[in-house]
């Protein structure tokens, strides 16, 4: 075993060699159970998580697939304690189930009494139960089945829901593909997704989870309600949901700061769900104000984490997520297993792209040095304060200048995380902007101008890191971030990701601040990227 590109060692770390030419194959079959972990230029990191594990065998993969995986690719032979250890983790999803009686009374079942003794006698779940039924069984509070959920992943015995949901109240949806077709991909995803019952669909941004969750409408057939990141995104769901589906206007509300509107189909913002009013959820009422039996939760993996909170009493109702990636920065990638469901179903970046759904993009990250005066403000600066001064330098706005030129005419977003920051290269280029200030009115006019080629270059916020349709944008020019979040990276590519219409590769610049956090956080962004095949070339602003 000496052509592989794959050295897996007895920590569950495997390195992957990215120049074997075997490289591509294995890092597409290794990102359905393993979390890549650093992405230098030569040798990638993975590591096997038992939440990576766990997922799979949500999604129908068992051992034997893993380790056939493995066994595949590796340099070496796999270590005897990775193999067991693997079988071992695997297999211990599904050996507790939650299910129903024939009162319709929930159940934590198992064939194993030990295992059951063990779960059961923890304080945490003992507390969420009501009472031993037989040698396999004990009762659960009515209202405790997320929480049991929770617990038992936490204890490292992830359960298998087999109680059921409420259909909700019947609503009669279907698809209008009689101009355009639900891609194969697509289909598959919902498949899934309905075979088993909730949980998380991974697809990449511009591929079109929207259309996902109207099929997944198209199916239910049942009131839904759709939570979503911000206003623009809620409109864009109803605009989408009008040109796909028999739905009209009368029958989708908008229940956000503006609009109060509950209808057999309501898109609900996470923020007005989270408002607080004396200490209270104010609009809490909007989780059982209509009978809803699919929830659809639009990003999951921003999902703030009071919504948690309340997933866990909506365990009866079916859960869809959609995200364009699993990792979470506040590590509450359990919390989305457990309460909202497993992954079901995850199409490769790359693999879309391939078939011609998403455009093909280069990234690049071009290196700016700071000027003397900065470097020692830099130096002496506290840790808090070091990103924003690395981030914001003025010395990027002269290579954002160059790259404008470069890619003259081409729809262009200028996107940072610094509001002064946003302010100032605004005003230094003459270009329109758009903030979280922005009022939701201007930001569809000003996406509008865009989408129209009126304006080719917006500079904007982070408002516009998720669920903004614009299907031109072809540059993508990043000049600060959120530190170092994997998924924000995922996001901004994402913009750029829908095809084009000439065909063209989409260009993701990053400018940064050389040997600096600058630079360090940006390598950390990069690892979702290169973790779907995306390799960065590194500049110097010099070379431009």
């Amino acid at each position: 075993m000496t052509s592989g590109p794959l050295i897996v060692q007895s920590d569950k770390t495997a390195l992957l060699e990215v120049d074997h030419e075997l490289a591509g194959e294995a890092r597409h079959e290794l990102a359905v159970f393993a979390e890549l972990e650093r992405a230098p230029e030569h040798i990638h990191t993975y590591r096997i998580t038992k939440l990576g594990l766990w997922n799979a065998r949500a999604a129908g993969h068992d051992s034997d697939f893993v380790l056939g995986v493995l066994d595949r690719y590796a340099k070496f032979a796999v270590p005897t304690s990775v193999r067991t250890d693997i079988t071992e983790t695997m297999n211990r999803y599904g050996r507790l189930t939650i299910q129903r009686d024939s009162a319709g009374e929930l159940e934590l079942v198992s064939q194993e009494p030990a295992i059951l003794a063990e779960a059961t006698k923890h304080r945490k779940i003992a507390e969420l139960l009501d009472g031993r039924i037989s040698q396999t069984a004990f009762k659960i509070q009515p209202w405790a089945r997320g929480q049991v959920k929770q617990e038992l992943l936490k204890l490292g015995w992830p359960a298998e829901d087999f109680a059921g949901y409420t259909p909700g109240t019947p609503h009669e949806i279907a698809l209008t593909d009689d101009t355009w077709h639900i891609r194969d991909y697509q289909t598959q995803a919902v498949d899934k997704f309905w075979q088993g019952g909730s949980g998380v669909v991974v697809l990449p941004c511009g591929a079109g989870k929207t259309i996902v969750g109207a099929a997944a409408m198209s199916v239910a057939k049942t009131n839904t309600l759709i939570l979503v990141t911000n206003t623009v995104s809620a409109r864009q769901w109803k605009a989408e949901l009008l040109k796909r589906t028999t739905l009209t206007e009368d029958e989708i509300g908008e229940y956000s700061g503006s609009v109060k509107e509950i209808k057999p189909i309501t898109i609900a913002t996470y923020q007005i769900l989270t408002t607080k009013r004396k200490s209270e959820y104010a609009h809490l009422s909007l989780l059982n104000a209509n009978d809803w039996g699919l929830i659809i939760y639009d990003e999951v993996h921003l999902l703030p984490a009071p919504i948690f909170k309340m997933t866990a009493d909506l365990q009866a109702r079916r859960r869809l997520g959609l995200t364009a990636t699993l990792v979470r920065e506040d590590g509450k990638e359990g919390d989305v297993f457990s309460l909202i469901g497993p992954k079901r179903f995850d199409a490769p970046w790359k693999e879309i792209e391939a078939q011609g759904y998403i455009a093909p993009a280069a990234c690049f990250e071009i290196r700016i040095d700071l000027p003397e005066e900065e470097r020692l403000n830099y130096a002496m600066a506290n840790q808090e304060d070091r990103y924003r001064i690395a981030a914001t330098s003025p010395m990027k706005i002269d290579v954002i200048k160059k790259l404008l030129a470069k890619h003259a005419g081409e729809p262009t977003l200028i996107i940072g995380q610094y509001l002064d920051q946003i302010h100032t290269i605004a005003d230094a280029l003459e270009m329109p902007m758009i903030t979280g200030e922005t009022p939701v009115d201007e930001r569809e006019r000003l996406f509008d101008l865009f989408r129209t080629g009126a304006i080719t270059t917006l500079v904007v916020s982070k408002v516009a890191n998720f669920s903004i349709d614009l299907p031109e944008a072809s540059v993508a020019i990043q000049i600060s971030g959120s530190y170092g979040s994997r998924q924000e990276e995922a996001q901004r590519l994402g913009r750029l990701l829908r095809p084009k219409v000439d065909g063209r590769t989409a260009s993701f610049y990053t400018l940064i601040s050389r040997d600096t956090v600058d630079q360090d956080f940006a390598q950390n962004r990069q690892r979702f990227l290169a973790e779907q095949g995306y390799s960065y070339e590194i500049l110097d602003a010099f070379d431009l």
